[in-house]
């Protein structure tokens, strides 16, 4: 019997190695400076099947994401496994961070109140940076609870 594939919330590490102005389909066309690239996703009906498909080169544009990813490369992911959505919060928790800013393209925010799920970074973003503003976040709602 097949396993089922666990839903979770997902960031993708994107490098682009150089600039670039990308058609983005009904965005029309978006400057993306050289840099990082962090993308917020969630994965309800299967995070290993979604993140499979974003490591694929060959595959049907159907996400934002998938314009860019024809430039850059994925250099990490960090997830979470687990049925809660979770991808809202850790956009804003992004979006806090220093040296991260939120793009100007809405990516990935279509089924939320969020401006986009796309970051970028000059300098290559730390897993461990990302960890402590969330439990710096998860720390303070519950003093304010």
């Amino acid at each position: 019997m097949k396993q089922k594939d666990p839903p979770g919330t997902y960031i993708l590490l994107i490098a682009l190695p150089h600039r670039h102005t990308i058609e983005v389909g009904s965005l029309d066309k978006v400057t993306f400076e050289q840099g990082y690239y962090l993308y917020v996703g969630s994965a309800l009906a299967g995070l290993q099947s979604r993140l499979q498909r974003h490591l694929r080169t060959e595959k049907r544009t159907h996400w934002h994401i998938d314009y860019l990813l024809q430039y850059g490369c994925i250099r990490e992911i960090w997830y979470h496994r687990g049925p809660e959505r979770h991808e809202c919060m850790w956009a804003h928790v992004l979006h806090g961070m220093s040296g991260i800013e939120p793009t100007k393209a809405p990516f990935g925010a279509s089924d939320c109140h969020c401006r986009t799920h796309l970051f970028y970074s000059k300098t290559h973003p730390e897993l461990s940076a990302f960890e402590a503003e969330m439990n710096h976040r998860m720390s303070t709602r519950k003093k304010v609870l």
